[in-house]
């Protein structure tokens, strides 16, 4: 039994009774939750922009930095982890993309991080069946292997589960 903690750019799959799988303080950035219930492995990622063009040394580095190279990578730990043999079909949760320190909405990097996700989650055939995205509220995510309970905490809002 375990907990992993991602921070910005890092991605993990976990799939061990009793592992849990977090990542804290989403405000632009995404948390992409994949989730298969037949191997009970739960893959996340912690992007913080949509595209890895920006910098591709850092994409290289830390791919889980960039919508586009995350995704990618968080499946490759999922198949890592239980076996591409053995993968069912994923669930795809989604948490962040806010606007918390861009009130004006120049760079939008929230809506950006949404957008890039939506799309590149339909490249792969894959779909969000929940999520909690946008506004202006920064939001930590935590997942239990065991029930596959997504948990979202929000500074000054009741827990919820997406």
């Amino acid at each position: 039994m375990g907990t992993i903690t991602l921070g910005i750019g890092e991605a993990g799959a976990v799939f061990k009774p009793g592992d849990v799988i977090e990542t804290l303080a989403l405000g632009s950035c995404i948390a992409i939750i994949l989730m298969d219930p037949k191997t009970h492995c739960v893959g996340m990622v912690h992007c913080a922009l949509p595209d890895s063009k920006l910098n591709k040394e850092k994409a290289t580095e830390l791919p889980g930095y960039f919508v586009d190279t995350g995704i990618p990578y968080v499946l490759k730990l999922m198949e890592k982890a239980v076996g591409a043999d053995k993968l069912g079909k994923i669930i795809v949760k989604l948490a962040g993309g806010a606007c918390v320190a861009d009130k004006n909405k120049i760079f939008n990097i929230g809506k950006r991080n949404i957008l890039a996700t939506k799309k590149m989650l339909w490249k792969y055939r894959l779909g969000a069946i929940a999520e909690d995205v946008g506004g202006n509220n920064s939001r930590s995510v935590v997942v239990d292997v065991d029930g596959g309970r997504v948990i979202l905490k929000s500074p000054g809002l009741e827990d919820k589960e997406l």
